[in-house]
């Protein structure tokens, strides 16, 4: 048994089956993958995936399991491979990172644009996907780092911080009715279409709560993943928006006026999570200082030895989040 064969059953699983694709990712051949797959099943004595032809078609019962230990086994080796970098060369490595477009659009430029600037030699990956997307990504330790708001707590492999707490905004054209209200009110948000997230997206819940918290059900006639396809709607005259308040920049979106929502929705809090039993390097502590100052290297190291999100809740229950 080889650490190449495990990997090359880890990524053709997470490769939708597909022996090409995983080739090409890997940069081998597709026939080499395939032999040393079935190589690997001789010595086991179990199919590990279950053909049609030369096609794969499934994964079976074993394979399920020992593909499981496989990610297991080479996140430890990828563990051990960063023990040593940190030794001989402190500020060099890689750093993946998988969050929302409303983090990487409007939370992270300026804090990678200067991450990078101190750790030339560090390469980083981002990967942008939906909040469950995300949070496999990081519990598969496909990432480093999974930033969002919801879905992380479905993971219990996931070690998740507080990063900071947010809120929305309502946007609607210049000379919009609304814009000419005293006091915005679900009451009235509810009498017009509205143009916001998808379920399950950037604290999407909190909205639908505060609404049904009131016996009022928006109309929602729109939904994106992306704030900037939200607000493109609403200059098409859709509907009403509601996004995260950061995601209104008042230099760009001139023709749009925000209205402050804090006071209609609950506020929702951003999550730094890493998968645990991850080795942390130098740099991937500075990268979680950088995102939420407020988390010392105790608190992250201490962290990062708790078992469950009740000690993780408790850890953090007196740290005070900044507000944006």
């Amino acid at each position: 048994m080889k650490l190449q064969q495990l990997r090359y059953i880890w990524e053709v699983a997470h490769h939708d089956l597909n022996v090409s694709a995983t080739a090409a990712e890997l940069f081998t051949s597709q026939p080499g993958i395939s032999k040393q797959i079935r190589m690997l099943e001789d010595e086991l004595g179990v199919e590990i995936f279950a053909r049609s032809g030369k096609h794969l078609t499934r994964i079976t019962p074993a394979g399920e399991s020992i593909i499981r230990e496989a990610g297991e086994i080479l996140r430890r080796s990828e563990g051990i491979r960063r023990i040593a970098l940190e030794f001989s060369d402190q500020k060099k490595g890689e750093l993946r990172i998988a969050t929302t477009h409303t983090q990487a659009r409007y939370a992270l430029p300026t804090l990678i644009q200067g991450f990078m600037g101190d750790y030339p030699d560090v390469t980083l990956h981002m990967h942008q996907g939906t909040p469950w997307q995300i949070s496999e990504m990081a519990a598969n330790g496909v990432v480093d780092f999974a930033i969002a708001t919801e879905a992380m707590e479905q993971f219990h492999d996931l070690i998740m911080m507080p990063g900071y707490r947010w809120n929305r905004c309502v946007v609607v054209p210049r000379g919009h009715p609304l814009a000419e209200l005293k006091t915005l009110t679900l009451e009235a948000l509810a009498e017009h279409p509205l143009v916001t997230y998808v379920l399950g997206f950037t604290g999407r819940s909190r909205l639908d709560e505060a609404f049904h918290a009131r016996g009022l059900t928006p109309r929602v006639v729109f939904t994106a993943s992306d704030a900037d396809v939200i607000k493109t709607y609403v200059r098409l005259g859709l509907g009403v928006g509601i996004v995260a308040h950061m995601a209104h920049d008042p230099k760009v979106d001139t023709d749009l006026v925000a209205l402050d929502a804090q006071h209609l929705f609950e506020s929702s809090t951003t999550r730094i999570a890493f998968r645990k039993g991850t080795f942390l390097r130098a740099y991937m502590v500075d990268f979680i200082q950088r995102f939420a100052p407020h988390l010392s290297r105790e608190l992250i190291e201490a962290a990062a030895q708790r078992t469950s999100q009740e000690e993780l809740d408790e850890l953090f229950k007196d740290v005070v989040l900044p507000v944006y």
